[in-house]
């Protein structure tokens, strides 16, 4: 199990409340970008989140990626340096 930080619990604890997601998956990605632009030595400035819930239906990619982006306004202005966002619809994969 990865320990979790407090950005990564912070990632978590946004998109459970925004979204009530049925399935939510983030991963701190820092370690494969240690000496890129935007790399902090402690980690927790690269995060892929995959993401399942009922606000994303009807919602096109773009527009997904941007709610999500809105919930975490605050962790992607500062400590955050990327996210990739996989926003899914309940039934999609």
């Amino acid at each position: 199990m990865q320990p979790m930080g407090a950005i990564f619990e912070a990632i978590h604890d946004k998109l459970t409340a925004t979204f009530q997601p049925t399935r939510l998956e983030v991963e701190d990605d820092s370690a494969r970008h240690a000496g890129h632009a935007g790399a902090t030595p402690g980690g927790e400035s690269h995060f892929n989140v995959t993401i399942e819930a009922e606000a994303f239906a009807g919602q096109n990619k773009v527009a997904r990626q941007r709610m999500v982006y809105r919930a975490l306004a605050e962790e992607l202005a500062g400590p955050v340096h990327a996210l990739s966002v996989k926003a899914l619809a309940p039934g999609e994969s």
